[in-house]
């Protein structure tokens, strides 16, 4: 039987899984992290067997489940076994909607140019299926459900904690490799001795009951599964898992115990669905928990219909614990007649289109009322089952996390200057501070762009037109060709310039696609607008290569002008002398912004058309024949000047986004239409080069106090809530 939820315990893990979906969310580290780390080292004592004992250890649990549950399979056929597959679908669907995202923040602005890193992005940029939209493992699973007419509640992530017809053991394991994604720099290594146990699985055991039935995408169901060519996803997360072995005796404990803990977890869920999915072949449990999940809303009603001398309303509410007594009192009443459903008032007069209960049940929930009906005759201990299968273990170590989950630090400082916020902001982690300095950055930033903007400010149309964007696009890529043209006469900047340009570029270059790192989000990687805002991202950080990767070429660029710099996540490097104190105003509100891709989602929008286009056919060119005047390499600059083109490249992806966004509003001038989100993308656009006189300036002061009050505004409200 699944919770109710009203146990702390059993609800836990729902929770979790609700609040780690949010792109956004904020997990605190300190006491949190020591308890979900001890939970993983818990349930992996023996952490010293070679992986590849482990990779076989788990491939053969796998299998002996697989064949478990094709047995089970057997024992049923027609409404029943359609039944059975839906249900293993449903108990694996936490796990299968978010199969991968537990990779979404292993890359940061810090560690973008890390070769391991790049790796690691490279796998999962394949689940997320790269640059289209649905394409992801977890969008194969979501078409797997709405074959089974079972996906009412899978869109988006968070409402499937919502969805009863699941237990709550089987968000347990996804809703703690959620929270460990949301603290990369805490659960690496354990986050890819987990991946590898999932790969390492092959295709989940219950699904054997669906695969023989079921046409779908079985290769991206199975995270094992090659989908773009190359060595298989476990050859590649084994590579990554021996990387860090390597590392270290520490490291190598880690990973291995992220394996056996999700292996362990696993094992737990795989035995407590096949329990239920077992129980569940008598018709009677089915039965049992449709009364337990409908009894809530039933009680209300029917206080004047007694049933052996009690009221339905009284039965219904006593169900919400235990519905075999009422069960077998349905049974004897006049509404059923046990092995006939056909001439059972229960599923005809009551609930025909005028009978008082007509669209109480959906088609299925009298499906289940006719077998429970028909088996009536021969069915023994109704229920009984309903009671104990499905049941989540006692977690009352956990217990609590969602007390931890909302624990208020006591206040500290924000950063001290331009230079602290951005080496703070290297990491996707951060406090409540940090995260209440950049939303006043941002409000100032936008504030500032927003001052005195118009038609001349702003080279977007003033209004958005409903044949997008790409013939504004190829006006202005002819406009820069002309300016590019036009200036071919005028001298070249000296070479110190050029070298002190691009030294002061750095801070901002290093992290290149920055303001797009919110789009590594799961959900975001692979919808209709954020799928083309992955893929620049991706193609900024090299495919995954670091041959190809942008802030590494950019490196060598500077070491031909003998400029060696710090590590970019490095303290050294913000506090490199060498920097100009403005060099790091840019940078820093790419890395604010970068981190609210829903708050800030027509903004971000608009900055990265701005950018994609900004040098294509004019500045890059100029900057390309500045730099091969002096001897260096133009590869940098003829990289991006290729793959941000206007046709095929990020600047039409750019385009097509906002266009993606535009064109799903409403065409109204209030909060959420299309005029006003319009102005909010064109704000962005110019929040690349905001205007920097006084009054703009003074804008910005005003734009950051507005946003800090807003936001602890909304913090009393948070709190009010949660008390």
């Amino acid at each position: 039987m699944h919770d109710d939820g009203t146990a702390a315990t059993t609800s836990i893990f729902r929770m979790l899984y609700a609040r780690t979906a949010d792109p956004e969310a904020f997990i605190p580290g300190g006491e949190l992290v020591d308890l979900v780390r001890a939970e993983v080292l818990r349930a992996s004592s023996d952490s010293a067997q070679p992986l590849g004992d482990l990779i076989r250890a788990a491939s053969d649990w796998s299998t002996a489940a697989a064949e478990r549950f094709q047995a089970l399979g057997k024992l049923t056929d027609g409404e029943g076994r359609r039944l059975l597959v839906r249900r293993a679908a449903l108990g694996w669907a936490p796990l299968g909607l978010a199969s991968g995202a537990w990779l979404q923040w292993l890359t940061s602005p810090g560690t973008a140019a890390e070769p391991l890193s790049l790796r690691i992005l490279a796998l999962y940029a394949s689940d997320v299926g790269v640059g289209h939209p649905g394409a992801a493992r977890g969008s194969a699973y979501l078409g797997l459900l709405r074959q089974l007419r079972a996906s009412e509640n899978a869109v988006p992530l968070a409402r499937l904690s919502g969805e009863r017809r699941i237990a709550d053991i089987a968000f347990r394991l996804p809703g703690l490799l959620l929270l460990m994604s949301r603290r990369p720099g805490d659960f690496r290594h354990e986050l890819v001795g987990a991946d590898l146990c999932l790969r390492a699985m092959g295709l989940p055991p219950p699904l054997v009951l669906a695969r023989g039935d079921l046409r779908a995408d079985w290769a991206a169901i199975d995270c094992s599964g090659t989908r773009d060519g190359g060595p298989s996803p476990i050859e590649r997360c084994r590579a990554i898992a021996d990387a860090l072995v390597q590392d270290s005796p520490e490291s190598a404990a880690r990973v291995n115990a992220g394996f056996t803990w999700t292996l362990a977890a696993l094992q737990a869920h795989t035995a407590a669905l096949h329990d239920e999915l077992r129980a569940s072949l008598d018709p009677a449990y089915d039965m049992a928990e449709l009364l337990r999940l409908r009894a809530r809303e039933g009680s209300v009603y029917h206080r004047r219909v007694l049933l052996e001398d009690r009221p339905v309303s009284a039965w219904l509410k006593s169900s919400r614990d235990d519905p075999r007594p009422f069960l077998e009192v349905l049974a004897r009443s006049r509404l059923v007649k046990p092995g006939r459903s056909e001439a059972s008032p229960l599923v005809s007069g009551l609930v025909s289109d005028g009978g008082p209960m007509f669209r109480v049940f959906t088609p299925d929930d009298l499906t289940i009322i006719r077998r429970w009906i028909d088996a009536l005759p021969s069915a023994t201990n109704q229920g009984e089952a309903a009671v104990s299968a499905g049941r989540a273990p006692d977690e009352q170590r956990l217990a609590v996390l969602p007390g931890l989950l909302e624990t208020r630090a006591a206040p500290g400082a924000g950063p001290s200057d331009l230079r602290d916020a951005y080496y703070l902001l290297m990491a996707r982690t951060g406090s409540p501070e940090l995260r209440a300095w950049c939303l006043g950055y941002i409000g100032g930033w936008l504030a500032r762009s927003r001052h005195r903007m118009d038609s001349r400010s702003v080279p977007l149309p003033a209004r958005w037109q409903s044949q997008g964007l790409r013939p504004w696009l190829q006006r202005q890529h002819d406009r820069h060709g002309e300016e590019f043209e036009e200036g071919a006469d005028i001298p070249l900047p000296p070479r110190e310039a050029v070298i002190d340009d691009a030294v002061q570029t750095a801070p901002l270059t290093l992290i290149d696609g920055s303001w797009l790192q919110g789009f590594t989000d799961y959900e975001l990687a692979w919808s209709d607008i954020g799928h083309s805002l992955f893929a620049t991202y991706w193609d900024e950080l090299g495919n995954g290569a670091a041959e190809l990767n942008h802030p590494r070429i950019y490196r060598e660029v500077l070491k031909e002008m003998d400029v060696d710099l710090p590590p970019t996540a490095s303290p050294e490097f913000a506090r490199w002398p060498g920097f100009r104190d403005a060099s790091f105003e840019l940078p820093v509100y790419w890395l604010c912004i970068g981190r609210f891709p829903r708050t800030f989602l027509p903004e971000v929008l608009g900055l990265n058309l701005a950018m994609e286009l900004s040098g294509v056919g004019g500045a890059y060119r100029r900057a390309g024949t500045a730099l091969r005047k002096y001897g260096f390499s133009t590869r940098f600059v003829d990289i991006h000047n290729t793959i941000d083109n206007v046709a095929t490249g990020h600047s039409a992806w750019a385009a097509d986004a906002v266009d993606t966004l535009l064109s799903s509003l409403p065409d109204s001038t209030g909060p959420g239409g299309r005029s006003e989100v319009w102005e909010r993308v064109r704000a962005g656009y110019r929040s690349l080069n905001p205007p920097s006189g006084f009054m703009a300036r003074r804008a910005a002061r005003r734009g950051r106090l507005a946003a800090r009050r807003s936001d602890q505004s909304y913090g009393r409200r948070s709190d009010r809530c949660l008390s």
